[in-house]
């Protein structure tokens, strides 16, 4: 062998690599980790809100009373008492099933892959959300899954283009096997199907017979107006049904779950079994104490507080400083909100002269398969003060307005210098 290889085992890995990419998020936290930087990237939970001193209580009593347990390995579907408490959670939601139609997971993204490895082989498709979570995009790319990207607007999954879509995959010969959405509080759009709306897209997947994915994480947290129902509570055996505590107690403790059919449990739960054996007990088990023990629902309503205080921060700047042509969503609830820049303006190109302002959002081009998004960007509002909100907002304007100076001067932003003639700083991405 002559020379010498960066990855000498490149030759051997299976196929499916290929579709394996660190996220643009993923690549941004270094950047955006950067304390003189706002960070308006990534969807982190705002965890110093929780009751520390509680639940460092609630650890300790939990180790005290069932340490053996929580210090043990488990069950692969997980621990029956806190399945038996999901289903407390998800009656919120409209969910009505039974312990044994649960499967635990370590987070919701762990559910994602397990429904995944499950239904798709290597060429089916998968219909999403234009745009869609990028976490998603990945699971589907590893499996090696078509995606096809179904058109949205303010009430999210538009009907008219998910028959179309359906109606042209199936007539290229193609094999449909699921339609993943995400219907409440989007990420990373932040819009909410209506009722109504959800009812057409369950009338036309049932019509069809294609599986619906729901992802719910962020269903408890809206900030005005009764909780959405969950698409799974008006049709038990078309929709597995995605959950997580991930937003609304603790993304460190890495606890979600799936609520799908019988048979389709039975495969989740092989499937869990031969990924990681059983969920983390010690995690499982804090769980199910603070459910047991803490006001957790006031818990929700504060955070619920908390983000619609930061929503409306970021909504009031972007209203107040954003350059005429400059759109956004406005979220109901969860952390997102989706900005469209003004004609002739790319985020992607934008970003590096967006890190030297020391600003940071996430390109829309992550949210797609298929390189659309490039006029898109993700505003996450979750973690940041309100102040620091307004600080990100303003650096972020007078970004876009340099942006349109620069297109209105030389019809283009790609490629340009500095006034000193050095390059324009790009932020370090490994």
């Amino acid at each position: 062998m002559t020379g010498t290889r960066l990855d000498p085992w490149v030759d051997s890995y299976a196929e499916r690599t290929n579709g394996m990419a660190a996220s643009e998020i993923r690549a941004l936290f270094s950047v955006a980790s950067r304390p003189e930087v706002v960070s308006l990237a990534g969807g982190m939970p705002f965890v110093q809100a929780l009751p520390l001193e509680q639940v460092a209580e609630t650890v300790k009593i939990m180790l005290l009373e069932r340490g053996a347990q929580a210090l043990q390995y488990g069950s692969g579907q997980g621990d029956v008492v806190l399945r038996e408490q999901i289903l407390d959670v998800m009656r919120d939601v409209g969910v009505v099933a039974h312990p044994d139609d649960i499967v635990v997971t370590t987070g919701s993204q762990m559910a994602l892959d397990l429904v995944t490895r499950v239904f798709c082989d290597p060429g089916d498709v998968v219909l999403v959300e234009a745009p869609s979570y990028v976490g998603a995009l990945g699971v589907f790319r590893a499996y090696q899954c078509a995606v096809e990207h179904v058109q949205m607007d303010d009430e999210g999954l538009m009907p008219q283009a998910l028959t179309e879509t359906i109606a042209r995959v199936r007539a290229s010969g193609r094999r449909i096997k699921m339609i993943y959405t995400i219907p409440s509080f989007h990420n990373p759009a932040g819009v909410t199907q209506g009722a109504q709306r959800r009812l057409e897209i369950l009338a036309i997947a049932q019509q069809a017979g294609i599986l619906v994915l729901e992802d719910d994480p962020y269903g408890l947290l809206g900030f005005e107006g009764e909780v959405p129902r969950a698409m799974r509570a008006d049709d038990a055996n078309g929709v597995i049904y995605l959950g997580s505590f991930s937003k609304t107690i603790a993304s460190g403790l890495r606890v979600g779950w799936a609520v799908a059919p019988h048979g389709v449990r039975e495969k989740l739960v092989l499937a869990a079994e031969s990924a990681v054996l059983c969920p983390s007990n010690f995690a499982q088990l804090t769980i199910s104490e603070y459910l047991s023990t803490q006001p957790w629902r006031q818990q929700v309503k504060a955070f619920s507080e908390l983000y619609r205080d930061r929503r409306d921060a970021l909504l009031e700047s972007l209203q107040a400083m954003m350059p005429e042509g400059t759109t956004w969503t406005i979220p109901a609830g969860g952390f997102y909100s989706w900005l469209t820049l003004p004609n002739g303006l790319d985020a992607t190109a934008m970003l590096p002269r967006a890190i030297a302002a020391l600003v940071a959002y996430v390109p829309g081009t992550g949210f797609y398969i298929d390189g659309q998004g490039r006029q898109n960007l993700r505003l996450s509002y979750c973690y940041p003060e309100p102040d620091r909100i307004r600080e990100g907002v303003r650096r972020l304007a007078a970004v876009v307005e340099s942006e349109l100076e620069l297109v209105a001067t030389f019809g283009t932003t790609s490629g340009l210098h500095t006034a000193e003639g050095s390059p324009i700083p790009a932020p370090d991405l490994r």
